[in-house]
């Protein structure tokens, strides 16, 4: 597939970083020229230097033949052009664009062809608070990510010493909760990869990746480690888009602070807010911190736009008493130098963000694709389609399904007509824990988990249908 990306800022390069082992045709579109440079050092892709939205700079990358314009510069106006630009002069199919203000997004209509033609909008900002807010939905999880519209979720969670199943093998689960469908999809143990088996023993410390229905999601937690009890009392440190949002889904359910230096924009947030206690200061100050009682908060959650100052206010509370902290942090080498120290789960923007994209440019009728472990892994959602003479996977059981190394089926949801209709208004859906057993029908969307992203092509492959379907 041949794509043009314009911004190599952190979204666009960690994009280019994906896309570009996966036999695609990739190029940049940057004015920073450094920035092109350091990319084009690192993987093998083409490089525009200008500005990203000119008719002049978008023929140089190619865009007369482009499958796919993907705009995620830091200026929604020049996203926004460009796709106009790229539907307008060249008809490229696919224009993905990156719109951080919500002012645009508030307007239905907006994003069409007869207006500005928009196949997909991004917002980074919108899916970093909705992946906050699920880890606080569950506490003590490492990652919350939703399939099928949110029926299923694939949690992760570290396994503590004493355990209900730290100790045992994986077969006894459903002794343990006889009446809870689960499955391990992955373990990693000190960093490493395990495939899970039934004679797989947890062992204190390691990281497991399950998966399960949503309600049943709390009483799987209960096995693995001590639940922590819910959350009560949060403290934001930032205001920006991403504080706004996340204590505007917040506050209706928790009791919420938001620490904001900058005095205009305290004064906004505290107009826009009905319930957030706006305070103005800065979250790395200790005496505030003292003031606002931080050794009785329960989240300390820190999505300022400076990694630094995210990390030292995190370190603070930490140290003050704060029960979780929850770090934003987008310099990946910042990541690896923090996760699993004194800061409980360090968040990076670009990863909350690069599954979205990623879905839309896998082949085959991809529904979701999350990217776990640092990009290291993924979890997708595939629709399987045609019948048994088409498919290499529609009317076969899941162990006759030939999955690549490291691939594992974790779960089905199956579509169902209720009272013999089959109307979708009718219809509910089926969340089935995958067996050994289950036989995948046409419709069924299949959650499939990848310890190594290197074989993502051959899931995809493996369901695609045969020409004879058609």
């Amino acid at each position: 597939m041949k794509i043009i990306i314009l911004g190599a800022g952190r979204v666009g390069g960690t994009l280019a970083a994906n896309l570009s082992s996966e036999a695609n045709d990739i190029t940049v579109v940057d004015s920073d020229v450094d920035n092109l440079r350091e990319l084009q050092d690192r993987y093998d892709i083409g490089v525009v230097a200008g500005h990203a939205s000119h008719p002049h700079i978008l023929l140089q990358a190619g865009i007369e033949d482009a499958d796919m314009l993907i705009a995620v510069t830091g200026v929604d106006e020049i996203n926004m052009v460009a796709c106009q630009i790229a539907h307008s002069l060249f008809r490229t199919p696919t224009k993905i664009a990156r719109i951080r203000s919500q002012a645009y997004a508030n307007y239905e209509g907006l994003f069409q062809n007869e207006a500005i033609p928009v196949d997909v909008i991004i917002s980074p900002e919108q899916l970093v608070s909705d992946y906050i807010y699920r880890l606080v939905e569950h506490p003590g999880a490492l990652q919350v990510l939703d399939f099928a519209a949110g029926l299923v979720q694939l949690v992760a969670v570290k396994a503590y010493f004493g355990g209900p199943l730290v100790g045992q093998e994986l077969r006894f689960i459903r002794k343990h909760m006889p009446n809870v469908e689960t499955r391990v999809a992955a373990i990693y143990r000190k960093n490493r990869p395990l495939m899970p088996t039934g004679s797989t023993v947890i062992e204190a410390d390691d990281e497991v990746f399950f998966i399960a229905a949503k309600d049943d999601i709390r009483s799987v937690m209960s096995e693995l480690r001590r639940l922590d009890r819910p959350y009560k009392r949060i403290i934001i440190a930032g205001g920006g888009n991403i504080g706004l949002r996340l204590a505007t889904q917040l506050e209706k359910q928790y009791s919420v602070k938001i620490i904001e230096f900058n005095p205009q924009r305290a004064a906004f947030l505290s107009e826009h807010l009905n319930n957030t206690i706006v305070l103005m200061g800065s979250s790395s100050d200790q005496e505030l911190l003292l003031e606002e009682n931080i050794e009785d908060t329960d989240v300390f959650l820190a999505v300022t736009n400076s990694d630094e100052a995210n990390i030292m206010s995190s370190l603070l509370a930490k140290r003050m008493g704060s029960r979780k902290v929850l770090t934003l942090i987008s310099n990946p080498a910042y990541v690896d130098l923090v996760q699993g120290g004194e800061l409980d789960i360090a968040i990076s923007p670009q990863q909350a963000t690069i599954g979205t994209l990623l879905t839309h440019v896998r082949r085959g009728d991809i529904v979701n694709v999350h990217s776990l472990r640092r990009g290291a892994a993924e979890a997708i959602e595939v629709i399987a389609h045609g019948d048994e003479k088409t498919s290499k996977v529609v009317g076969r059981a899941v162990e006759d399904i030939d999955l690549p190394e490291g691939a594992t089926i974790g779960a089905v949801v199956r579509k169902e007509a209720r009272d013999g209709e089959e109307s979708s208004k009718s219809s509910h859906h089926q969340v089935i824990i995958a067996s050994d057993d289950l036989v995948i029908e046409s419709g069924d969307h299949v959650i499939v988990f990848l310890i190594d992203k290197r074989y993502t092509g051959d899931i995809e492959r493996l369901f695609q249908v045969g020409f004879t379907f058609f």
